[in-house]
């Protein structure tokens, strides 16, 4: 009988034996085989922390290599929260070598994470800082960061990148799928006591570096530009100005100048309205640059020739129950002469003339009312309406710059055609784009958009501009040595508040090329809101003139007269 009691014990010891060893297989498969996956997640995030790398960013150069975008190695600093024993105390720490506030240092270090950034892409000088203060929990990643060695130099042009390296205007933005660097997730592992862990060859590792740009831009022709433009500005107290110079045969830009300038290395404090680009986003009322659109539509027709004889009313002629005057008393003067001396009322019985449908066909050929596409962002397409729109007067309005918004882009590339034998050209920033390693993947070429007047009109205009800057309105763009043709605008503004036009406000502007008979470069300078006289022959021409003469010399372009180059307080 105690036999029997004693092998039922044993049997019933075995039987719990095999139960528990049956529950811990089943655990350990559960554990090994059907969570796996899932504890391995959670396994990774304890002890892992991936953390998003980039390659470098291509770099940017002028036409001439010089280098106006690049990259820096900078100090990023990041927290791993759950291995600190008190975030207040190394909030404080680090607040003054960071330059962040305490109480938001305190803040993140406070959160139940295994990673927050602390402070991205430092000065270099609070990255040396930094080395001999690091501690359990705080570590440093070098990022890249962009820098422009040039400053506010072309910073219209070339905009800026985001905080992550992501371009958000100008150049930068236009070519970001090029620019940007291959990015690259990089795994940082921590050991038991939450320390961050860099993986071998974590350095080595650089993830494949973005496209570089070659751009049209000669970096001293820009100086020169910004200089110039800068002064005048400065000198009428105007609110803002832009500057264009390209090759009028090619398209292609040598100088994009706006001011107030800004610096790309630090533009956290500014907004959109001073680094937009209003050369290519600000729409303004011509005046009467325009005319030299509205002669080369009449000639190419036949409706006027230099010598055709306009009468001038005597300064004052009603058109639609309203009166356009014009700033001098003129009688019979020849069509050449209407547009050296700038003739509104001449310029409305030349787009009579011409009619609404050739008009706005013109207007459409040269390039206005739609956008020029120029390989930067932000363009806008100006405004110009469909004839079915106009009113009875809108057709005289038109011919002298009125009801019509145009941009500096579309105005000196309508210009440029002029000065290319009646070719429009498509303006251009970027001529080449190379590797890493300096190779040429890809070169952009000058692309023709159009015949927009025959190339014996384009003759006869230019000699009528000629005119204007020998005889008329545009003497103060004369260029000693060389033949410039060229017209002034001068804009009255519309009052937002009122809808008329103010009385007070103006756009002064120059738009021409030089040389005459063998045009090298097509300007156009516009001042807006200068205070005193505001007439674009008085405030914008004298620009043209500066640099002009400047730039020519800088190009070897023949000259009698030799001038020096003006310098700025930051060299190119």
């Amino acid at each position: 009988m105690a036999g029997s009691l004693s092998r039922g014990r044993r049997y019933f010891v075995l039987l719990l034996l095999l139960c528990g060893f049956g529950v811990v297989l089943f655990r350990l498969v559960t554990l090994q085989v059907l969570q796996a996956a899932e504890l391995a997640v959670k396994a990774d995030r304890q002890h892992q922390k991936t953390v998003s790398l980039e390659g470098a960013r291509g770099t940017i150069v002028d036409r001439h290599g010089k280098v106006l975008a690049m990259n820096m190695e900078v100090p990023s600093v990041f927290g791993v929260p759950t291995a600190l024993d008190s975030p207040a105390k190394t909030a404080r720490y680090l607040s003054p070598v960071l330059h962040v506030g305490t109480d938001e240092l305190e803040r993140k270090l406070s959160q139940d994470r295994g990673f927050v950034w602390l402070a991205r892409k430092l000065d270099p000088e609070q990255g040396r800082r930094l080395g001999h203060m690091l501690m359990d929990g705080i570590g440093v990643v070098m990022e890249g960061r962009r820098f422009y060695p040039k400053g506010p130099l072309l910073s219209h042009v070339l905009g800026f990148v985001g905080m992550d390296g992501e371009g958000l205007e100008g150049v930068e933005r236009r070519y970001e799928s090029l620019l940007h660097g291959e990015k690259r997730v990089t795994v940082l592992q921590r050991d038991a006591l939450g320390r961050t862990v860099f993986p071998k060859g974590l350095t080595e590792q650089n993830p494949a570096s973005g496209r570089s740009l070659v751009l049209t831009i000669d970096e001293v022709i820009q100086y020169v530009t910004e200089k110039e433009l800068e002064d005048a500005v400065t000198r009428t107290h105007a609110k803002s100005g832009a500057m264009i110079v390209l090759d009028p045969q090619t398209g292609a830009l040598l100088a994009l100048a706006i001011s107030p300038r800004f610096d790309p290395n630090a533009v956290s404090a500014l907004g959109p309205d001073r680094w937009r680009n209003r050369a290519l986003t600000d729409a303004y009322e011509p005046g009467s640059t325009m005319k030299a659109i509205m002669a080369a539509a009449a000639i190419e027709e036949r409706v006027m020739m230099p010598n055709t004889m306009v009468f001038g009313e005597n300064g004052r002629m009603t058109i639609a129950n309203t009166v356009i005057h014009d700033h001098e008393k003129l009688g019979w003067v020849s069509f050449a002469q209407v547009i050296q001396k700038s003739s509104n009322i001449g310029a409305a019985k030349t787009g009579m003339a011409l009619g609404d449908q050739r008009l706005y066909r013109y207007l459409q050929a040269f390039g206005f009312g739609q956008r020029t596409d120029i390989d930067l962002p932000g363009e806008a397409g100006g405004l110009v309406k469909n004839p079915r729109d106009w009113d009875r007067r809108s057709v005289a309005s038109i011919s002298m710059g009125q009801e019509i918004g145009v941009t500096p882009i579309q105005m000196v590339s309508a210009i440029a055609a002029l000065a290319n034998g009646g070719v429009l050209m498509k303006p251009y920033v970027v001529s080449e784009i190379r590797d890493a390693r300096g190779r040429v993947l890809q070169q952009i070429l000058p692309q023709v958009k159009r015949q927009v007047v025959s190339p014996e009109t384009a003759s006869t205009v230019t000699a009528i501009l000629e005119g204007v800057v020998t005889d008329g309105t545009g003497g103060k763009a004369a260029i000693p040595g060389f033949r410039v043709a060229g017209k002034t605008g001068t804009a009255q503004k519309i009052d937002p508040r009122t809808g008329t036009y103010s009385a007070s406000q103006f756009v002064g502007s120059f738009v021409g090329y030089a040389p005459a008979d063998n045009p090298r470069l097509a300007m156009i300078v516009v001042i807006d809101e200068p205070h005193g006289e505001a007439w674009g022959g008085t405030v914008a021409a004298p620009v043209f003139n500066r640099v002009g003469e400047q730039v020519l010399n800088y190009l070897g372009v023949s000259s009698n007269e030799p001038v020096k180059l003006v310098m700025m307080s930051e060299s190119p």
